[in-house]
């Protein structure tokens, strides 16, 4: 074989392997831990921490009135938002395009979602259900949740790292974020993404996918 020809077979091959290679990274969401996102999100005591980070166990209560556990996540993909139902901002988009990813995947069950509540002492569970009623939630996919305060704002700062704002839960603490978290079944976080932007949601739809395969 002359070498013209061989040095011919060979570029093929490297080009085989660059567009291969190229799928492959297309096809592969990264694993998130605290040292990767911007350190005011993440909790003092975590910011150095750059492996095997996954989102703590959870007790809520939804717009039904049952207790929500991490169990009833177990072996999920699951996206958490952090909402209040008074909100006038940004609450009423994210809530929309919530909606539009439940419908989407409506007969996936694999993928569900999970909202909480930032002011849970307003949002009992009665104003939950209104909530979910006005917002077609399907309650086998979609828990809006209230609970302790103290619990979900640690939540959100230690767990999802959906908030720069640092603050212990209390009274006077107060959280607002747009941030979708995409969690995949093993605990760990894969994305996150600005749940009013189109652009950014659509961006959550393709990595969905790619993590659903």
């Amino acid at each position: 074989m002359g070498s013209g020809k061989l040095s011919s077979i060979l570029i093929a091959i490297s080009i085989c392997c660059l567009v291969s290679c190229e799928k492959g990274a297309k096809n592969e969401l990264p694993v998130y831990n605290p040292a990767d996102f911007n350190p005011e999100l993440v909790d003092v005591v975590l910011q150095n921490t750059n492996e095997n980070h996954k989102v703590a166990d959870f007790e809520l209560i939804n717009q039904n009135g049952k207790i929500v556990t991490q169990k009833d996540y177990h072996n999920k993909i699951y996206i958490v938002d952090f909402f209040f139902t008074r909100c006038p901002s940004i609450c009423p988009i994210m809530t929309n395009n919530m909606g539009k990813l439940q419908n989407l995947y409506v007969d996936n069950d694999n993928i569900m979602f999970l909202s909480l509540s930032v002011t849970p002492d307003i949002d009992s569970i009665s104003v939950l259900k209104k909530y979910a009623k006005e917002n077609d939630v399907i309650d086998s996919k979609w828990n809006i949740t209230t609970g302790n305060k103290k619990h979900i704002y640690e939540l959100a700062r230690k767990s999802y790292f959906a908030v720069v704002e640092q603050g212990d839960g209390g009274l006077q603490d107060f959280i607002h974020t747009p941030n979708f978290i995409l969690v995949d079944k093993k605990k760990q976080i894969r994305g996150v993404y600005d749940g009013t932007n189109d652009k950014e949601i659509e961006r959550l739809i393709g990595d969905m996918n790619i993590l659903k395969d």
